[in-house]
């Protein structure tokens, strides 16, 4: 694992070297937004995939309520029936985590590169590389204690938390309003059992970035920023002949 780390450590160097140009001090960041990057493109057919699937969900609404209908007082057949469905137009439930799960690794491999005091015995000077005024190795609460909420770093954090906080609006509207336009048959997904819940706090969820940016290393939290505001233009365009989109398009522009 060290050796794995001394080399990821060396290619954002690497990049950090070839932007630095451009981007001066803030050249390791500007890397670590360009790994983020290349991460998303790797995972985009994944996303085109989950994409698919969920418009072909939403096809379905119409002959999953059918179904209910028929097997109204038996629950069994019913499930088999809409699993049955799903499989016949190759629709998976499932499809839309996918994207999300293939960035976890990148996202732990960041967070702990910029945790560690030390890569393969030498001392981390990753660490002290910053974003403006903040150290990608800081967090949140060392920028509070070094000039408060409007010093120095703090102000690079106030933005950070503005550009969530603008995306994750964006995604709640827009969910909100594909949900509507979209509702999950009543009982829920007779396939994912809980998917009901879920489906309520989904609109949430993307409120909960605030909290990861606030608590991991800056260098994690860029990551995640940028592959947030990533995901919100990528179901923009992905999503935007799904029902109940146009509107939400139309405002935000």
């Amino acid at each position: 694992m060290s050796a794995f780390m001394s080399l990821f450590a060396e290619l954002v160097g690497h990049i950090a070297d070839l932007l630095d140009p451009l981007f001066h001090a803030s050249a390791t960041a500007a890397a670590i937004v360009l790994f983020t990057a290349c991460v998303r493109l790797l995972v985009h057919p994944l996303s085109r995939a989950a994409a698919r699937g969920q418009k072909a969900r939403a096809r379905l609404n119409p002959q999953i309520a059918e179904l209910r209908k028929k097997h109204a007082k038996n629950p069994e057949k019913l499930q088999k029936a809409v699993l049955e469905l799903h499989r016949k137009e190759q629709v998976s439930p499932l499809s839309g985590c996918l994207p999300s799960l293939f960035q976890l690794p990148a996202f732990f491999l960041l967070y702990h590169l910029f945790s560690s005091s030390s890569i393969g015995g030498d001392a981390n000077t990753l660490l002290d590389h910053p974003l403006f005024a903040a150290p990608l190795g800081g967090r949140w609460t060392d920028a509070l204690a070094d000039g408060g909420v409007f010093g120095a770093q703090g102000l690079v954090y106030v933005g950070l938390f503005l550009l969530v906080a603008a995306v994750a609006t964006f995604n709640f509207r827009r969910t909100k309003s594909q949900m509507a336009a979209n509702p999950l048959p009543q009982g829920g997904d007779q396939q994912v059992p809980g998917m009901g819940a879920i489906t309520k706090v989904m609109p949430l969820m993307s409120f909960m970035t605030l909290f990861t940016v606030a608590v991991v290393p800056l260098a994690a939290a860029l990551y995640v920023v940028t592959s947030t505001t990533w995901s919100a233009v990528e179901r923009a365009v992905l999503y935007r002949d799904m029902p109940g989109t146009a509107g939400v398009l139309a405002t935000a522009g």
